[in-house]
């Protein structure tokens, strides 16, 4: 394990080189401290959101207002986390991507070079990218989720996964969309 200011940091789990605000979709997992269920309850294989869930809900579907080059895609609210697809389709970005026609919406489908030179921040533009995006809706909904709830808290990091083909966003939008129905298999489901 590496160390950093002498002590011991858990590596990155980001992709090492990938430029994480460069137009692509992105399947991010966002879970609760302690994976606490402060977000609602499944009740009959659907989701019951409380009053910390539809602030999380609220503010997932107003990321647009705040990145105005993202575009969200499924998305599902459960008891300990959120999972849901970020598009960042922004026109300024060079494009490293394939346009799919396939889906319903405008999907932008990662396609990873060979080789690719490391930008000058090793995850890109820290305002414009994935991680900007997932910080800046954790502290919205917790701002206000504290006022409910004074312990509530997000896990600190989240887990994302580069969608690459239209095969791996249509299984990723079918979990999304399933999850309820199946959370007592789900890793989560604690």
């Amino acid at each position: 394990m590496e160390k950093y200011k002498n002590k011991y940091r858990i590596p990155s789990a980001r992709l090492p080189y990938w430029d994480y605000g460069q137009n692509a979709s992105y399947f991010v997992t966002i879970c609760t401290k302690n994976r606490e269920h402060f977000l609602g309850e499944i009740f009959d294989g659907k989701m019951e959101l409380s009053e910390i869930g539809k602030m999380a809900e609220k503010y997932w579907l107003e990321i647009p207002y705040h990145f105005p080059f993202v575009k969200l895609d499924a998305f599902v609210i459960m008891p300990n986390h959120v999972h849901g697809i970020i598009i960042i389709d922004n026109p300024d970005n060079g494009s490293n991507v394939v346009e799919t026609q396939n889906i319903a919406s405008l999907q932008n489908i990662a396609s990873l070079p060979q080789r690719q030179l490391p930008p000058k921040n090793r995850f890109g533009p820290q305002l414009e990218n994935l991680a900007s995006i997932i910080r800046g809706y954790k502290i919205g909904v917790t701002k206000h989720a504290r006022i409910i709830h004074p312990n509530f808290a997000w896990q600190s990091r989240y887990y994302d996964h580069i969608i690459r083909d239209e095969k791996s966003y249509h299984q990723i939008s079918t979990y999304i969309a399933n999850n309820p129905s199946k959370w007592q298999d789900d890793k989560f489901y604690a």
